[in-house]
């Protein structure tokens, strides 16, 4: 069995202007690079590129700052030249744009060139060049928007991975894309670059395997073998996975953070009967997430599992400084966990 990307939900940006997906760019007279993800926003802007030079390979590209505009450029770089080769025109720092080339931009909007393409990148960082945006999304200049929204939960990284695959039609196991996204789960960019890898290295369907060899060696990976074990009740295999993942230098803040997280996701999931697709929308999770806590549950009581969250809770604080032996206080939140709090009620 494998993992098939989710159809992105439609953008509820308020616009009169096309929204384009950034995994199938298309150029216009203006493409507004909208959002803070920079790994999608860079994909966007050089699939445009492919797509101009594709068409016409002496496409000249030409490269803004809006934030250190010489005034009059703009126009410069998209009139027509000798040989009237088409243009590109990548601006960038728009969210910082001086005056200039915010007059500028606004009056290219009315006239653009024909031939050329202007890219305008806004991260959102700031409303600087909210007019700009504004005058482009009502539709002044014929553009379009690719909206590049951060990437955060662990939902919208595990979309962005399974993506990756379906865009490349490769199949990769649904275990195999989770351990994937867990192992990254800090850095979308290097995410990206390790679904690439994969897609380019390996001939057939990506495994567990695969993925174990490849990146079985990351701290987040190692912290959720770590937790998948002493939540099943698997003590002395947890203990095992503890010492290996550490004496690989695997850092116990993350790997208390990769447990906490499990168990409150255990917690989100426990005494409800509702249709896994059904909590899953409710709670912000996947349908395999809602699965995967409600298979973790089994032999976990209401008392047991608040044992292991207040265990984690503490562990979480020893680990960042309130204990001198952070190791220590992992290994005593491992063991809490793989005895379902027995450890402490023995004590």
């Amino acid at each position: 069995m494998a993992y098939s990307a989710r159809r992105p939900a439609a953008s509820k940006t308020r616009s009169a202007i096309p929204q384009i997906s950034w995994r199938t760019p298309q150029p216009a007279p203006i493409v507004l690079v909208s959002g803070p993800e920079d790994v999608c926003a860079e994909r966007a802007i050089a699939g445009v590129r492919e797509y101009l030079r594709a068409e016409d390979a002496s496409l000249e590209v030409s490269d803004v700052r809006a934030d250190d505009y010489g005034p009059g450029s703009l126009l410069a770089l998209t009139s027509p030249s000798l040989f009237g080769e088409p243009r590109l025109v990548r601006v960038t720092g728009v969210e910082k744009c001086s005056d200039a080339f915010l007059a500028e931009a606004i009056s290219y909007l009315e006239a653009p060139q024909d031939g050329a393409t202007v890219i305008l990148r806004h991260t959102g960082a700031s409303v600087r060049g909210k007019k700009l945006l504004d005058a482009v999304r009502a539709g002044t200049g014929g553009g379009v928007e690719i909206a590049c929204p951060a990437i955060k939960r662990e939902s919208d990284r595990f979309d962005f991975a399974a993506g990756e695959f379906q865009a490349a039609r490769r199949r990769i196991a649904p275990t195999a894309l989770r351990t994937l996204v867990s192992a990254f789960a800090d850095d979308v960019t290097e995410l990206a670059a390790a679904c690439q890898q994969l897609i380019a290295d390996v001939d057939g369907d990506v495994t567990d395997e695969v993925v174990e060899r490849y990146y079985g060696g990351r701290v987040e990976t190692s912290a959720f073998t770590v937790a998948d074990t002493a939540i099943a009740g698997r003590y002395g295999e947890a203990l095992l996975a503890l010492r290996h993942a550490l004496a690989s230098g695997a850092d116990p803040v993350p790997m208390v953070a990769a447990i906490a997280s499990k168990l409150r996701t255990m917690a989100r999931v426990a005494g409800s009967r509702e249709p896994a697709a059904a909590l899953a929308a409710r709670i912000g999770l996947k349908d395999w997430q809602v699965d995967r806590a409600r298979r973790d549950l089994s032999g976990w009581t209401e008392s047991s599992l608040g044992t292991a969250i207040q265990a984690a809770a503490r562990a979480d604080a020893e680990v960042k400084g309130a204990s001198r032996d952070p190791v220590f206080a992992l290994e005593r939140l491992v063991t809490v966990i793989a005895t379902r709090g027995e450890s402490i009620a023995q004590r």
